[in-house]
């Protein structure tokens, strides 16, 4: 009789598995409880054990993934071992011969279940251990533990196996560690904490949009001098009659509104299989909470002025760090900014905040020899970076929106103020 030999369910929520390594070939006898196959699942590496004792037909090859309950092979029951012996006790008779044979034939019936017991028992070491000799050596490992060992760079030779015969398992190299030379006299611990509920949904966001955008960055340098000098010249006054004082994420909302209105694709989204575009600006400003990162809104900032900016920036901040910022305020900009610079980056590619096509990052403000007039200077330099969705926005729109900020920036008293420096700052 052919056993048919089916996948058993690992656990809650498994599928199916990958036949790692058949621990015997095909014709092999095997006995009944004996390691045929190693299946790796997502989550650990089980051995599958024979079901009975007989000869063994492969239906599955090594590295196949297989389904739960799926038939990986048969059995034949009702075969001999080539290697002697008898077959598994439970496919044996119970009985060896009648009552009414008499004393002696029952006497003789128990000499030869004993000594088939002996046989049993010397057939199922046979086979074990030449079959040892053919599998994995201790310190062997599977072909799925191997990929792993290889990607970390660990010798196998480091790594002890808790399979069958000391076989290295595929949770035996996810648990490897590299080797760090000789550990020194210092603490070598670890800790483990579970992710928030914020953490884990701002992670599947950004994962979206690496997988869902068609994402590009484009890159440009701004010269700082001019806001500079205007800070210089006039922030004590604008903090003594504002309250707040005059700081660069102002220059730069205004700078964006006004590159926003010039190219309308860089404020739209994709909506199915239409584009929305609008004729406000609500900027998302990235700030630093302390529960991770957050995303408040200024609402028509496009209608604020350099007043009206920073006050909104410093009430939002405020929300943020002391836990108050609601949901509403977080959601609805139709564009971001992301200041790195003031946690030291020189330049990074920001990722897109979903469901938006596109996101400033200002970066930190280093002094670097730069060339004006023919003459080399130093001067106070930023690198920008605009990400965006290229399904919707072309690379002559986002690199004309940049270099619209640029300028701005660069001549702020012009673009930005209309040439009245004390009417836009209400002075």
């Amino acid at each position: 009789m052919a056993l048919e030999m089916k996948v058993p369910s690992p656990g809650e929520s498994i599928t199916e598995v990958e036949i790692a390594e058949w621990l015997v070939a095909d014709g092999d006898w095997v006995e009944k409880d004996q390691a045929i196959a190693e299946v790796d699942s997502d989550k650990a590496t089980l051995e599958l054990p024979a079901e009975a004792s007989g000869i063994i037909t492969l239906k599955a090859e090594e590295g196949d993934a297989v389904a739960v309950g799926a038939v990986v092979c048969h059995i034949d029951t009702e075969a001999t071992n080539p290697n002697g012996g008898s077959k598994d006790v439970d496919n044996a008779p119970s009985s060896m011969g009648g009552g009414d044979e008499g004393g002696n034939n029952g006497d003789v019936a128990k000499e030869m279940q004993k000594d088939n017991a002996n046989s049993k028992t010397t057939s199922s070491k046979a086979p074990q251990s030449a079959q040892a000799k053919e599998t994995y050596a201790s310190g062997t490992a599977s072909p799925a533990a191997k990929k792993i060992l290889d990607e970390k760079g660990v010798d196998t030779k480091s790594v002890s196996g808790s399979g069958r015969d000391g076989r290295i398992t595929k949770n035996d190299a996810v648990n490897a560690k590299p080797s760090m030379g000789t550990p020194g006299n210092g603490s070598r611990g670890e800790s483990r904490s579970k992710l928030s509920m914020l953490r884990r949904k701002v992670a599947e966001r950004l994962v979206s949009v690496k997988n869902e955008t068609a994402m590009l960055t484009t890159f440009n340098e701004v010269d700082m001098k001019p806001i500079f000098d205007l800070r210089k010249d006039h922030k004590e006054a604008f903090k003594s009659k504002h309250g707040v004082g005059l700081g660069f994420m102002s220059f730069f909302t205004k700078a964006v509104t006004r590159a926003l209105e010039m190219y309308p694709a860089v404020n739209s989204m994709i909506d199915g299989k239409e584009m929305v575009s609008y004729d406000f600006a609500d900027i998302s400003i990235a700030v630093s909470g302390p529960k991770g990162l957050m995303v408040p809104v200024i609402r028509n900032a496009e209608n604020l002025s350099f007043r009206g900016v920073e006050q909104e920036v410093k009430r939002l901040a405020l929300r943020a760090r002391d836990g108050n910022i609601t949901i509403d305020e977080m959601t609805g900009g139709t564009f971001t900014i992301t200041n790195g610079g003031v946690f030291g980056s020189m330049m990074s590619t920001p990722i897109i905040n979903p469901p938006q096509s596109a996101i400033l990052g200002m970066h930190n403000i280093i002094e670097r020899p730069v060339v004006v007039d023919g003459n080399i200077v130093a001067r106070p330099m930023m690198y920008l970076a605009v990400s965006y969705d290229h399904r919707i926005i072309d690379g002559k729109e986002s690199v004309g929106f940049l270099v619209a900020i640029k300028e701005a920036l660069e001549d702020p008293i012009n673009i930005l103020m209309d040439g009245d420096v004390k009417r836009a700052l209400e002075l």
